[in-house]
């Protein structure tokens, strides 16, 4: 990638992270006073894990 290439990239990620920080900040702010449900995003994620050991059994044998 040529440097102007990274200079203009580089550039278009500051302007979408300025872009979207007022809602970013909002954002956060929401989610601290969200009640926590840490069950329902460990349980799928559990979930996913042991779907790949599987996977990863089952090309071993």
């Amino acid at each position: 990638m040529e440097l102007w290439q990274q200079i203009l990239l580089g550039a278009l990620a500051l302007l979408v992270v300025f872009w979207f920080r007022p809602g970013i900040k909002a954002m956060l702010e929401r989610s601290k006073e969200a009640p926590k449900d840490w069950t329902g995003a460990l349980i799928p994620i559990g979930l996913v894990v042991l779907f790949v050991f599987l996977l990863i059994a089952l090309a071993r044998s």
